[in-house]
C-alpha cells in the first residue's frame, strides 16, 4: 500500500526503538514520578504531538532543509536545549511542597501546561527531525505512487507504538511516585531529582553533534 515495503520489519523495528531509553523517556518519567499520572499523561501526548509534527515536517520536507543546514541545525538545537534547563532549574527552585502541595501539582488545570511543555520538549529536538528523515524513507519504494501518503502512515505507526509503550511508563512511575510522595519531603526529594535531570538532558542537547 502507497510503496511501503517490509511493514512487519518496520512495525518491529519502532517498537525496538521505542523501548530504547532516549530522551523522551526519562522526559516522561521524570514527570510522571515528580507530578503525578495526570502529568505523566500529559508529557506522553506532548511528546507524540511532537513526533506527529516531526513526521510530517519530514515528509514535507522541511526536515531536509534543518538536516542540510548547519545553522538552523544548531539554532533549533540549542533553543531546545535551553528550554529543558530552563524547565529544570524552575522545579529545582520551586518551594518546598508537603503532601496536600504535591497532589495539588495533579490537579487537570495544570494538563495543558504540561502537555504544551512536552510538545515543545520534543519539536525543539532536532535529532528527532532527522531520525525521520533517515530512518522512514528505507520503507517506501523509489517507485511509490504516493511517498506523501506512504510516509505518514509509517510516521503515525511510529507514533502509535511509542505512545503506548509511554502511557505504560508513564503509569508505572507515576504509581512508584505515588508511594514514595507518601514520605515526608520526598516530593520534594523527587521534583528537585527531575528539576536536575531535565538540566542535564537539557545539557546533553545542547552539546550533542
Amino acid at each position: 500500500m502507497y510503496g511501503i515495503h517490509d511493514f512487519g520489519l518496520y512495525v518491529g523495528t519502532c517498537i525496538l526503538l521505542n523501548l530504547t531509553p532516549g530522551q523522551d523517556t526519562f522526559y516522561i518519567l521524570g514527570r510522571s514520578m515528580a507530578q503525578g499520572r495526570s502529568a505523566g499523561m500529559a508529557s506522553v501526548l506532548g511528546i507524540s504531538s511532537g513526533a506527529l509534527v516531526h513526521s510530517l515536517a519530514a515528509a514535507l520536507g522541511l526536515s531536509a532543509v534543518v538536516a542540510a543546514s548547519a545553522t538552523a541545525f544548531t539554532v533549533i538545537k540549542f533553543a531546545g536545549a535551553a528550554y529543558l534547563i530552563w524547565l529544570g532549574i524552575r522545579m529545582l527552585l520551586s518551594p518546598k511542597q508537603d503532601n496536600a502541595l504535591v497532589s495539588n501539582a495533579q490537579a487537570p488545570a495544570s494538563f495543558g501546561k504540561v502537555y504544551r511543555q512536552g510538545l515543545l520538549t520534543n519539536v525543539l529536538n532536532p535529532k528527532v527531525a532527522l531520525f525521520f528523515l533517515a530512518f522512514v524513507p528505507q520503507f517506501i519504494a523509489k517507485d511509490s505512487g504516493n511517498p506523501f501518503a506512504a510516509f505518514i502512515l509509517l510516521g503515525l505507526t511510529f507514533v502509535t507504538t511509542g505512545t503506548i509503550w509511554c502511557f505504560f511508563l508513564a503509569l508505572f512511575a507515576a504509581s512508584l511516585g505515588r508511594h514514595l510522595r507518601e514520605r515526608p519531603g520526598f516530593g520534594t526529594w523527587l521534583n528537585r531529582t527531575a528539576g536536575a535531570l531535565f538540566v542535564l538532558l537539557g545539557l546533553r542537547l545542547a552539546t550533542s553533534k
